[in-house]
């Protein structure tokens, strides 16, 4: 008798599975086709002694360099961000996310240069850029960016993103993939109300659900990647998504589960709903987005946090230096 995949091979069958680390030997272990970081995984990861060598050799390589003081700085987070990710996709088969400077999240044209920039190292190093997804906040600036970065070839993952508005700005942007934060969104209600959700009732499933069959109903070819999960509940419960990100705590948990799961997001099905289209410019963007106190609370909170860790990345390399 044939022994039950795991969870994770089960939910592999409906959905393309993201690592959501920049940790190389959890990578190893799952085996997931993508790998996405943030400025809050690098900030960890350096810290550890087994990627201390990243962080050293950067340093060493940018010291000839006739930078200085901050931009010599930012110059070394670039060169980090690309060393991660170049490891990183020795390991997976398909893409790496980095992410830009989150403090440059309404800028359009700071963010759309800092792509540029990221793209160029990456394909200086022999990467393609088909093999790069170039990360954003999804504010209106960050879908105008990653706009004119699209039309150039440079794919785009747009980030910290929490209601449908955002979503509607990227899909008609032409983004390539977006990652709606579904565990942040728990968070926010649960800390509000005082409730504990699961399954189909968890407001950031919810979300998601909402944002997907929206897409599938207009025929976008913007990817859903459903991210910042809680618990293994709530990626059971978004089986089917695009793709789904997930850390390696509960990739872990999926791996030594033997738990059935069925399919819970059909595009077919999707594009069934009665949804109505939403004809979005920046007025009705900001309105929208103003009136959900959730995700403006959330946006705000996710770019100042990702703010934050990149100023703490900042002080491990000026000791460095």
């Amino acid at each position: 008798m044939s022994q039950q995949p795991s969870t994770l091979e089960q939910l592999r069958r409906f959905t393309t599975v993201v690592a959501d680390t920049g940790d190389f030997e959890s990578i190893r272990k799952y085996a997931p086709q993508d790998a996405t970081t943030n400025p809050t995984l690098i900030f960890k990861a350096v810290q550890q002694a087994e990627y201390k060598h990243l962080l050293d050799k950067v340093v060493a390589d940018n010291r000839g360099s006739s930078l200085a003081g901050e931009t010599l700085v930012r110059a070394i987070i670039d060169d980090l961000l690309i060393a991660f990710g170049r490891e990183i996709l020795t390991i997976v088969p398909g893409r790496v996310s980095t992410e830009v400077d989150a403090r440059l999240s309404f800028d359009v044209d700071a963010t759309v240069k800092k792509a540029r920039y990221l793209i160029s190292l990456y394909e200086k190093s022999g990467i393609p850029r088909e093999r790069i997804l170039i990360k954003i906040a999804s504010t209106w600036e960050g879908a105008r960016a990653a706009e004119t970065c699209q039309k150039e070839g440079i794919n785009c993952n747009l980030t910290l993103l929490f209601s449908l508005p955002q979503a509607i700005a990227c899909a008609d942007a032409g983004v390539r993939l977006i990652s709606p934060f579904v565990g942040r969104i728990y968070d926010y209600y649960k800390t509000a109300t005082g409730k504990e959700y699961s399954g189909d009732g968890d407001p950031g499933v919810q979300s998601v659900e909402k944002i997907y069959t929206y897409y599938k109903k207009f025929g976008y070819k913007t990817q859903v990647m459903g991210a910042s999960f809680r618990n293994t509940g709530q990626i059971e419960s978004l089986a089917g998504c695009d793709l789904l990100t997930i850390s390696p705590d509960l990739l872990e948990e999926l791996q030594n589960s033997q738990k059935e799961i069925a399919r819970k997001l059909d595009p077919v099905a999707a594009s069934g709903d009665l949804v109505d289209r939403i004809s979005l410019d920046e007025k009705l963007f900001r309105w929208m987005l103003n009136e959900d106190a959730m995700a403006t609370d959330k946006l705000a909170e996710g770019i100042r946090k990702f703010a934050a860790d990149i100023v703490k990345l900042e002080g491990i390399v000026q000791k460095s230096l």
